[in-house]
């Protein structure tokens, strides 16, 4: 077995960025991704979102494509929240999404910060590169 640390932090959006994610039920959506990403063979460190995306702090094996596993993530949470959840087809993510590598030694910073996603986004204290520009990202103030 080969030994590998990889550490990704990945950020997608909801159709165009609509407030989707409900209070009511993004507790088991974030839960389903946790499963997803544990079933897949990766190891998960933090998934939060806000209404109206997610961020997830995972470790993904080198034999698997990072698109590869992100894709799998968004189609079955998607489908998991159409069947589940709103018992209709009427959630989507949007198409692009964002990742970017780390190294351990940030594993807990950029835990902690996915972690305060709502206390981030209420305050507007975000860091514009954990907040992919592909998705939009609401605001550009950063702390410190």
């Amino acid at each position: 077995m080969p030994y590998w640390r990889l550490f990704y932090h990945i950020t997608w959006g909801t159709k165009h960025r609509l407030p989707l994610i409900e209070n009511s039920w993004e507790d088991d959506l974030y839960g389903y991704l946790w499963g997803k990403t544990d079933a897949l063979g990766c190891i998960p460190h933090a998934i939060i979102g806000v209404v109206d995306h997610v961020h997830i702090v995972i470790s993904i094996p080198p034999k698997f494509a990072v698109a590869e596993v992100i894709g799998k993530l968004k189609g079955a949470s998607s489908h998991h929240v159409n069947q589940t959840i709103l018992g209709e087809k009427n959630f989507y993510w949007q198409a692009e999404y964002g990742v970017m590598t780390f190294s351990e030694r940030h594993l807990s910073t950029v835990v902690a910060y996915v972690q305060n996603q709502k206390k981030h986004h209420a305050e507007e204290w975000l860091w514009p590169i954990l907040e992919s520009r592909s998705i939009g990202a609401p605001s550009d103030k950063s702390p410190g």
